[in-house]
């Protein structure tokens, strides 16, 4: 896969923009708080229909602006597609893929492949269990459309409970219709877990791996599945869960609570990991990541990598290096340092200055 242009219209800080891109390695540089990373998201948005640091539609549009558009144009398989992006403050986004527009952002998804990488994924390693189950959700229902609808089922029956519980406090009556949708939560509930369970045994083995060549064999960094219910026993965990969320109104067991783990020998890396070993760890994931997507569709992702370099020390930084050089990557940087140029072919280079774009290679 590959993308070919983007162009923004009243999105962050650009009143309007437009990139073409190289098969391989693009630079976006400049100083900070210019809008490179504002080009990144627009890419990642419009792939996914999400922010990859959770803002909403409205943050996203130019401030006194009402509206913003994004329009990507990508070849997948020798195959082009323009997708087309138009959000608006006090309404749902509007998508069109090659034209035709979608009724559900979910259509969107498993269209394109890509990977953002952050100085803020540590929050993966390091911060609660909500970023790492989004991080799940995020990988899957790029690669998984049954797991994406099994979720977006899940969240609404999810919804539904939690509301009739609130309900049931002022109309006793009604709690005879709670094993309804206890029926269809654990239905989908049971299905999410399987298929997380699977992708965490397939990432975990590359992350091991990616890890280990990280630190010579120093660190072996392990992932495992922290799953709220095991498989097959959500049904037994509702029905003992029952009077306490009657109490509290909200459902406390369910795949909603699931976690990672991520453990260095004995030391769990989420509470007691270094900064240095919490970078390993997220470095692994994003490398297992593209791996994974490989794997299983059999194409690349692209790679969005936002000064993630500067963070990295030499030996983590020519371990990423040389392990996308077969991927289009686009990294944004404050300037271009010597190493990216002896590591790296600047295939295309841009400066960011004050939300306009300059090519400049």
């Amino acid at each position: 896969m590959i993308i070919d242009s983007i162009e923004v219209g009243n999105f962050r800080n650009y009143d309007n923009a437009k990139l073409e891109f190289h098969p391989n390695t693009n630079i976006l540089y400049g100083d900070n708080a210019q809008g490179k990373t504002n080009i990144l998201e627009s890419i990642f948005v419009c792939g996914t229909t999400n922010s990859h640091k959770g803002s909403k539609d409205k943050e996203l549009i130019q401030f006194g602006m009402e509206e913003a558009h994004i329009r990507m144009y990508m070849t997948k398989r020798e195959i082009s597609h323009k997708i087309d992006m138009h959000m608006r403050k006090n309404k749902g986004k509007g998508i069109a893929i090659d034209g035709v527009p979608i009724k559900r952002s979910s259509e969107l998804m498993g269209l394109s492949h890509i990977i953002f990488f952050s100085p803020e994924d540590l929050r993966i390693i390091k911060n609660g269990p909500g970023e790492r189950r989004r991080f799940m959700n995020m990988e899957l229902c790029q690669l998984d459309p049954v797991y994406l609808y099994d979720l977006a089922e899940y969240n609404k029956i999810l919804m539904q409970r939690n509301k009739l519980l609130k309900q049931i406090s002022f109309e006793p009556s009604l709690q005879d219709t709670l094993s309804v949708w206890d029926e269809k939560l654990v239905e989908f509930g049971e299905k999410i877990i399987k298929r997380r369970q699977k992708f965490v045994d397939e990432i975990g083995e590359l992350v091991q791996n990616v890890a280990s060549s990280l630190t010579n064999n120093k660190e072996l960094i392990q992932m495992y599945y922290e799953p709220d219910v095991n498989s097959g026993e959500m049904e037994q965990a509702l029905n003992k869960c029952r009077e306490r969320d009657l109490k509290f109104c909200s459902t406390n067991a369910g795949p909603h609570r699931d976690d990672l783990c991520f453990m260095n020998g004995e030391f769990d890396l989420r509470k007691y990991g270094s900064q240095g070993q919490q970078r390993t760890c997220a470095l692994a994931l994003k490398l297992a990541e593209i791996e994974i997507v490989k794997k299983t569709v059999g194409d690349c992702p692209v790679l969005l990598l936002d000064d993630v370099l500067s963070e990295l020390d030499r030996n983590r930084q020519n371990y990423l290096l040389d392990s996308i050089h077969d991927i289009q990557t686009i990294i944004t940087c404050t300037g271009l340092e010597e190493f990216i140029d002896s590591r790296l072919t600047l295939d295309r280079v841009f400066r960011v200055k004050n939300g306009t774009v300059t090519l400049e290679k």
